[in-house]
């Protein structure tokens, strides 16, 4: 009788899974058993329940012959085509599963519990279960995470179609069955820089111009659907229309007048990108560099042109004394007293330069004899 038997122990940390002729037949509690194996094949599988998560590959088959009697041996995770399973151990999350996920977790020594959370139409993690997951570091894995800061916008694309706009804030979506992406979109002004364009004016002068233009996201979802990248299409418009305004100018025109240059580039790119959802706020030329030779001749231009400048200047001064000094002559001709006074004025330029000066007759003497005007 006893080759008929077969003893088998289970601890007080373990469960038996009993197999007859591969079939399933009943779970063994902790304790000491002999099975009958006459003309049978009896296999019995002991498992550590300490880690409470079911190994074996036939849960499927395990609750389809335990029926009602399956929840007293396990803690049943049936999780639906729309939901998401929040497994904890000893109260604490531990495990997500999937959508459409069976799973089987012993009972009697770790307490677990399976929390089933709906997947909302939005595919939007409940801000409770997302924090909680980040805590474990697990709503990577399960979620697309979006951090929007401020003065930002949020677009969630599902299956690449745009679902919602977001603004500032932390947000998670759950990524099961369907593709989610995220993007975030900057409102705040952004400056831009289109330098080194070499380009040729109206007189055929080549030069090269800096451009700098500050711009803003009125639309981020016309932004980010009506063209591949915004900020490389706005680039490409700058740089027509700065090509497009210089042409139109002679060098003198460019350098005489920036500010209907600047105008002129910024009435072209707002045009272009304003449907696009991107305002233009303000364009202007920084720098024009002139090639080294054309420095030069532009130099002696105005070098020449600054010394014209001068002689006529000072033709006009010497004019200017001249008339002065003919107009002091007639008044003097005409008044007897004015000639004296200006007698008496080069006598004290005269003194001014004389060390020392012997006088002989007197004051009238000095008037009389040492200067005399004819």
């Amino acid at each position: 009788m006893m080759f008929w038997t077969k003893r088998v122990v289970i601890g007080d940390a373990e469960r038996g899974l009993v197999y007859r002729n591969r079939r399933f037949e009943r779970v063994l509690a902790p304790g000491v058993y002999r099975l009958f194996a006459l003309r049978a094949q009896v296999e019995v599988f002991v498992h550590d329940i300490r880690q409470p998560d079911y190994v074996g590959k036939d849960a499927d088959t395990l609750v389809a012959a335990m029926g009602a009697r399956v929840n007293e041996t396990f803690v049943v995770a049936d999780i639906g085509t729309n939901e998401v399973g929040l497994v904890s151990k000893y109260g604490k999350l531990e495990d997500v599963l999937a959508p459409g996920t069976r799973k089987l977790y012993w009972r009697g020594l770790v307490p677990v519990t399976v929390e089933r959370v709906a997947i909302a139409a939005d595919l939007q993690v409940e801000a409770g279960a997302a924090k909680r997951l980040r805590q474990l570091g697990l709503l990577a894995k399960v979620a697309v995470v979006l951090d929007v800061p401020a003065e930002s916008a949020g677009l969630v694309f599902v299956d690449n179609t745009l679902v919602q706009v977001l603004g500032a804030g932390s947000y998670a979506f759950w990524n099961f069955q369907k593709n989610v992406a995220v993007e975030t979109v900057e409102l705040r002004v952004q400056s831009m820089e289109v330098s080194g364009q070499e380009l040729l004016t109206r007189d055929k002068v080549s030069l090269r111009v800096n451009l700098a233009a500050s711009v803003r996201v009125t639309d981020p979802v016309a932004a980010r659907t009506k063209v591949a990248k915004y900020s490389d299409y706005v680039y490409r418009e700058l740089q027509y229309g700065l090509r497009k305004a210089v042409a139109a100018k002679t060098l003198d025109e460019l350098l005489g007048d920036k500010a209907t240059l600047d105008a002129e580039i910024f009435a072209y790119v707002r045009g272009r990108v304003e449907a696009l959802g991107v305002e233009v706020l303000g364009v202007g030329v920084k720098d024009v560099i002139l090639p080294g030779e054309m420095r030069d001749i532009l130099n002696g231009v105005v070098q020449a042109e600054k010394l014209a400048q001068a002689n006529v200047i000072r033709r006009r001064e010497e004019a200017n004394a001249t008339r002065s000094l003919l107009n002091t002559a007639k008044l003097v001709e005409q008044s007897p007293v004015l000639m004296r006074l200006k007698e008496l004025e080069a006598l004290e330029k005269v003194t001014e330069k004389i060390g020392q000066l012997t006088v002989f007759g007197g004051l009238e003497g000095v008037i009389k004899q040492l200067v005399t005007l004819k």
